[in-house]
């Protein structure tokens, strides 16, 4: 397992210190998918390098399989080498002038530990073997595809039999495909061997499908830690709702319950009704909040529809072909929605009526 506790981590720029990580505290289970979910500069690279011992922190403590590597009280900062720790970088970082099976085998051959020339063989055989790689044992690194090096190189991170893996952007440089591909091939064989796994990445899809539990971070800190759906049905401030996947925001006023325990909220374009909930009900008359919807659950018709509340007339400023769906940007008095369709037929330019179903809408409170 991997125990973090109020990680920090500073970089001097001249006079100037930059803070990259801000008492920074987790914990990875075993067999566990943790990843750290968040846009560039944010911290979330450091973290892991600090973890691998590729980066010293400023204070905190950090262990990995129970073992404390490093403490800023204790004065204890294990070497790379020493910490049993598997990394696959996002740049593959592999040897031009080896073969794949040289690649794999070079923490074997130059680590801290001897091992037989027949237990190296062995080992880096059986590791191939697990990626699907066996048989380019012999080939040269630089005449593989990027998702075979990509394969290549977490051998070589799991070949020492490492306590906790460590995965930097690791699907980055594939092409949309072979990434899901390799996605799926990576979380079952992480499982399988029921190794403690700590991901960095950027991309909201590849976190949300590949992740146990996903922390969220911005300037150095965890915004919002747990499952993946959770944090993406229940996003605790504006910046994870923004940043986890595509969402609406409206500004908006909770004016109180209605008398079947709604709430409604006053926005620009007219009043929204929030079915009932524990949330609604903590909420003060005249609270400031920022209304939330995903756009695939926002429905839309050519005609009106029966229902007078939650369902609005507006006019389709934008629209964007994605093969099997449309993303619709329509305007709805002073506010724009966006929208992904399936199987409606509207057109740009055209009027339409948007309906905000009461069971999606979501709120996050604002400070005006």
């Amino acid at each position: 397992m991997i125990s973090i506790n109020a990680l920090e981590k500073s970089y001097r720029d001249g006079d100037r210190t930059i803070p990259a990580v801000r008492n920074v505290s987790f914990e990875v289970a075993r067999g566990e998918i943790y990843t750290l979910l968040g846009p560039s500069g944010c911290g979330k690279t450091t973290i892991v390098r600090c973890v691998a011992g590729l980066e010293t922190p400023d204070g905190g403590e950090i262990r990995v399989g129970g073992r404390q590597v490093f403490s800023k009280l204790a004065g204890i900062d294990l070497p790379p080498m020493h910490r049993n720790v598997g990394m696959v970088f996002q740049s593959y970082a592999l040897w031009p002038h080896m073969t794949v099976f040289e690649n794999v085998a070079f923490p074997m051959r130059f680590g801290p530990e001897k091992i037989s020339r027949s237990a190296v063989k062995s080992r880096v055989m059986a590791a191939l073997e697990m990626v699907q790689m066996q048989e380019f044992a012999d080939r040269p690194a630089p005449l593989l595809s990027g998702g075979q090096q990509q394969r290549v190189s977490l051998a070589r991170a799991l070949v020492y039999e490492p306590d906790v893996l460590l995965l930097d952007e690791p699907l980055s440089n594939l092409d949309a495909r072979l990434r899901v591909q390799t996605r799926s091939l990576l979380r079952s064989l992480i499982k399988r061997l029921e190794i403690s796994t700590l991901c960095v990445t950027h991309d909201q899809e590849e976190a949300l499908a590949f992740s146990d539990r996903i922390a969220v971070i911005r300037n150095g800190r965890i915004l919002q830690s747990g499952p993946p759906k959770a944090i993406y049905e229940e996003p605790s401030d504006i910046d994870v709702a923004n940043f986890l996947g595509e969402m609406n925001f409206f500004p908006a006023t909770a004016e109180g319950l209605d008398e079947e325990g709604r709430l409604r909220l006053s926005t620009r374009f007219g009043t929204l009704f929030m079915g009932p909930g524990a949330r609604a009900h903590q909420l003060e008359n005249s609270t400031p909040v920022w209304v939330t919807i995903r756009p695939h659950h926002v429905g839309v018709r050519t005609g009106p529809a029966n229902q007078t509340s939650n369902c609005f007339e507006g006019q389709v400023s934008a629209m964007e072909f994605l093969g099997s769906r449309k993303r619709c940007a329509i305007s709805i008095g002073p506010e724009t929605c966006t929208i992904e369709l399936t199987d409606a037929s509207v057109d740009e330019g055209s009027t339409v009526f948007t309906e905000f179903p009461e069971q999606h809408l979501g709120i996050i409170l604002r400070n005006s």
